[in-house]
């Protein structure tokens, strides 16, 4: 029997600002982002970008997690919303992640919700910011 390995691809971005521009950030793979730097501005901010990163890894999760479950013929669509709550004060960081998901199919409630809590417990993102990761900086 053949071993099945997790797959893997490089990960890592680099974030740069020129004079008055606006931050770009790029991909170790290649792709490319520029940021919104105005409170009114249209485009992803740097917080943005925090809540991005847990829906993007909840709402594919959440369709491996269906696939585990058996449930993955009956679910037509996954969509997962991050909200939270910022501090006012410093150092400012994020209380608290309001996560909705919505699930299109076929599913009854307790296995909407199984599929949910199957999907944010293998999520890799929500994981790191449960766990308190270290940051080290280097120069």
């Amino acid at each position: 029997m053949v071993g099945l390995g997790i797959r893997t691809r490089e990960t890592g971005a680099t974030a740069t600002l020129q004079g008055q521009e606006k931050p770009v950030i790029r991909s170790l793979t290649g792709g490319e982002l520029t940021l919104e730097n105005t409170v009114s501005g249209v485009g992803f901010n740097a917080i943005d970008l925090l809540y991005a990163s847990l829906t993007a890894c909840l709402v594919m999760s959440a369709r491996i997690a269906a696939r585990k479950l058996g449930l993955i013929e009956r679910i037509s669509a996954y969509e997962v919303q991050v909200s939270g709550e910022k501090t006012e004060q410093e150092p400012y960081r994020i209380t608290r992640f309001d996560v909705q998901f919505r699930i299109t199919g076929d599913l009854s409630e307790t296995e909407t919700h199984e599929l949910a809590e199957m999907a944010e417990a293998m999520c890799t993102v929500s994981n790191t910011l449960k766990a308190n990761a270290d940051v080290t900086i280097s120069t």
